[in-house]
């Protein structure tokens, strides 16, 4: 009998650690991958016809959107390779999970209002309309990217990578030599970005032609997450999780264009919009009230309509 109860012990053990192996093995990957078709598959119909006008303004925002945007980002700036490379938001991954309640607005979004909200913060512009053909073409892209893909499930390389806290507290100092380093050549001493012409080549990271205080890129852990996964532009990996955490403080530790639910001051749209150790805004770094010099809201669609008719 004490032989018995010894041997079913055992099972109990044995079966209680295969079942604690199968639940460790899917908390370490528990979403389904997914790989989007290729740019040659694209359907040649009127359906294709459109679809391809929404990947051109993916890829060339300014130039396809240009009442709509309001500095020198094109979508592609953030959803690296037209939208498809996973740990940079996309798209095929985002269109799977929409409608979806989102804090940052306190209701259930579409994806219509998604995308607008990328307009506004992100392209520092203005919301199209929902039924706008630029919403339109946009929407059947990310559609087709997303074709066959399970709806209503988070896949692999939804998003940007979520990094644990950093060993040591995110730093401007170590960030600026990382930035030196490894972003200058690229985007600037100054984060101005960098064009080859008209045609810009890399994204402004801050000052007024980059995104304004409302975009998610604002985000300390949003913007090391991509960093770690996607730079620098084709050695991704290379930066350690402090390097990333140090210079996506650094890059974010700049003025940048204000938000544009901007209220009567800086430390009341704080605490109404970035009441979060991921955001500076509101905060003093280096002796500036980071928000207190931002360019304003809306870019050069701002600019242009102040000026005089005629």
């Amino acid at each position: 009998m004490k032989s018995f109860s010894i041997t079913r012990a055992m099972c109990i053990v044995a079966v209680a650690a295969g079942l604690s192996a199968s639940a460790a093995a899917l908390a370490a990957d528990p979403r389904p991958s997914f790989t989007p078709p290729s740019a040659a598959s694209l359907p040649d119909t009127e359906f294709g016809k459109i679809v391809r006008q929404g990947e051109q303004i993916f890829l060339h925002t300014p130039q396809m959107a240009e009442k709509f945007v309001g500095n020198n980002l094109n979508c592609v700036s953030c959803h690296l390779d037209a939208g498809r490379r996973p740990d940079s938001a996309p798209m095929w991954a985002a269109y799977v999970l929409y409608p979806a309640y989102r804090a940052k607005n306190e209701h259930v979004n579409t994806l219509a209002e998604r995308l607008q909200g990328c307009f506004r913060f992100s392209m520092n512009g203005k919301a199209p309309a929902a039924d706008d053909p630029t919403l339109i073409a946009l929407q059947s892209y990310m559609f087709w990217l997303a074709s066959k893909a399970p709806t209503g499930v988070v896949l692999e390389g939804q998003g940007y990578r979520k990094l644990p806290p950093p060993a040591q507290k995110a730093d401007y100092v170590r960030g600026s030599e990382v930035y030196g380093q490894y972003c200058a050549v690229c985007h600037g001493a100054q984060g101005e970005g960098q064009k080859n012409g008209k045609h810009w080549v890399f994204p402004a990271l801050w000052g007024a032609d980059s995104f304004n205080w409302g975009a998610g890129m604002h985000q300390i852990g949003n913007a090391a997450g991509f960093i770690k996964a996607n730079m620098p532009l084709g050695q991704a990996g290379m930066l350690s999780d402090q390097e990333a955490w140090d210079v996506a403080y650094f890059m974010n530790a700049h003025e940048r264009p204000q938000d544009p639910r901007y209220t009567e001051s800086v430390a009341a749209t704080r605490a109404k919009y970035h009441d979060s150790d991921d955001s500076l805004y509101g905060i003093e770094v280096n002796g500036h009230l980071l928000g207190s010099d931002s360019p304003p809201a809306g870019g050069r669609l701002i600019q242009a309509a102040a000026k005089p008719a005629g």
